[in-house]
């Protein structure tokens, strides 16, 4: 990375360097392509009738879109054979209805999202659950299995297992990208929900196995929909129902653990994890951050030229596990969250002055930055144990891992006012010393207008930052609608959950979302 004689860095080139191992990434998951993929006719059809216009004519909203790819590069990459990913915020919804969300319509990616003939003869004790019965004491969090005790003992050799992959010939390359992985603290937090994932998933039958039955698809967002007989039953041969990697028969609870699906599915969880430790290396050079994690940045313990370099050896680590796991369609996937990756950070930097007012521009930042690793990992976590891309199981946990990460990074954004710096491990009220505005002050700003005007400059006057805290905290009901947008995204990710058959690593699943909005730290 290029710095100038003062030492500022220049983030044009990093995010050269996110795009560099996307394109990396994206080239490996056309190497060999699907003929399977071929998006058949009738798909084509449906999609144009199942995606109407939805409330009739409606203003026009401001929708954020940072180009990383330009459309004709797009083009040039994508063929027939190709899967064409919808963005999960276009896949399930963004914001309640009551604040102007809409419902997204139906489409490939979102189509099957009835658990119903996935739970024949199996009762559901947690069917209709509410995740605000176990925060207001009605109902004891503890009775469900303890997430992190379920994947205990397969993570403990994990820190020595991925210092091992990332390690290298240079001494002060190898100690820069092994930092994070050697540090003893922390839950791995993305490991934990892959591993919970593959658990879960391998309690339900891939649909794909299913013979001469609607697969599902009569109920859409808790309403009869007509056209959904038709999505239940569409021709096979589409690459909705690609992408499964070849199991080598049935995965159940029995076998799973120690199978080549298992392999594949936690060497998938140290990927992630090695791209979400590259993403903080990178992003710390980017806000000059002084500390991670309770420790110093890795910038500031070697220098930013290390730091970035050992930012772009994990993420080129990550590509090589990555084409190993021999699923081409993951490939393709987790390449489009490294896109995210770099979506997100130039929504960041370089979003126009009104777009940081929209509750929805922050939300997808959101998206691009934290929830669309979680979302894609997990609905790769599914493909690999055998689970075709458009399957009901697939859709859940996508839009799991989707709605998880969101309300994981407002709840992250409350504590950045509501913690101390010694609870979070990073310096307090960081986003507003970056010029960002989340959750509670986009709230705030909805009931102060005087505010309005301090959000689109970035907070960058004397005095600006403290008329907003003060604003905020004068507030009585900012605060708590950040929290309310929280609870949303948690009881939609522990929706989406219930249509998967009940399993104890289910039932984890619904745990740690609870611990996400609860968390103090």
């Amino acid at each position: 990375m290029n710095m100038n004689r003062n030492g500022k860095k220049d983030s044009g080139k990093m995010r050269g360097r996110y795009v560099l191992a996307a394109s990396v990434l994206a080239a490996a998951a056309l190497v060999s392509p699907v003929e399977s993929y071929t998006v058949p006719k009738k798909m084509i059809s449906l999609t144009k009738k199942i995606a109407p216009n939805m409330g009739g004519e409606t203003p026009e909203k401001y929708r954020p879109n940072p180009v990383v790819v330009s459309a004709e590069a797009e083009a040039l990459s994508h063929s027939s054979t190709t899967m064409k990913l919808t963005p999960s915020y276009d896949l399930f919804q963004m914001l309640p209805e009551e604040e102007g969300g809409d419902i997204p319509g139906i489409t490939q990616g979102n189509a099957l999202r009835d658990g119903t003939n996935l739970k024949v003869g199996t009762p559901d004790t947690l069917e209709g659950l509410k995740i605000a019965d176990y925060i207001s004491g009605n109902k004891k969090i503890n009775d469900l299995p303890d997430p992190f005790k379920m994947v205990e003992k397969e993570l403990q050799p994990f820190s020595d297992s991925i210092s091992e992959l990332v390690s290298t010939d240079q001494p002060v390359l190898s100690m820069a990208a092994r930092h994070f992985f050697e540090k003893k603290q922390g839950k791995k937090f993305r490991p934990t929900i892959v591993q919970l994932i593959a658990k879960a998933v391998a309690a339900a039958i891939p649909e794909q196995s299913f013979e001469d039955t609607p697969l599902n698809g009569k109920v859409v967002n808790g309403e009869s929909d007509p056209d959904a007989h038709d999505v239940a039953t569409m021709d096979s041969s589409g690459w909705e129902w690609a992408g499964a990697s070849d199991t080598d028969g049935l995965v159940t609870p029995d076998n799973h653990m120690g199978s080549e699906t298992w392999r594949r599915q936690a060497q998938l969880g140290q990927i992630v994890e090695m791209i979400h430790v590259a993403s903080l290396i990178h992003d710390d050079v980017l806000d000059e951050a002084d500390t991670r994690r309770g420790g110093e940045a890795v910038h500031k313990m070697y220098s930013n030229k290390v730091a970035v370099l050992a930012g772009d050896y994990l993420l080129a680590r990550a590509s090589v596990l990555l084409a190993r796991l021999e699923n081409t369609a993951v490939v393709q996937i987790m390449a489009t969250a490294l896109e995210s990756l770099v979506a997100g950070e130039i929504m960041q930097l370089k979003s126009p002055p009104e777009s940081l007012l929209e509750m929805e521009s922050y939300l997808r930042k959101s998206y691009y930055k934290t929830a669309s690793l979680i979302c894609y990992a997990c609905r790769s976590t599914a493909l690999l144990g055998g689970h075709a891309y458009g399957s009901t199981v697939a859709t859940a946990c996508e839009e799991f891992g989707y709605h998880l990460g969101l309300a994981f990074q407002i709840q992250d954004d409350i504590l950045d006012f509501t913690a101390a710096e010694s609870v979070l491990g990073k310096p307090a009220l960081a986003d507003m010393d970056l010029g960002l505005s989340t959750a509670p002050i986009l709230y705030a700003a909805q009931e102060a207008p005087h505010l309005r005007p301090l959000v689109m400059r970035r907070f960058k006057e004397k005095g600006d930052k403290e008329t907003a805290l003060e604003a905020l905290y004068a507030s009585d009901t900012a605060m708590q609608k950040a929290k309310d947008l929280s609870m949303f995204h948690a009881q939609r990710a522990v929706d989406a959950l219930l249509r998967i058959p009940q399993s104890e690593a289910r039932d984890a699943l619904i745990r740690i979302t609870h611990t996400c909005v609860t968390r103090k730290k």
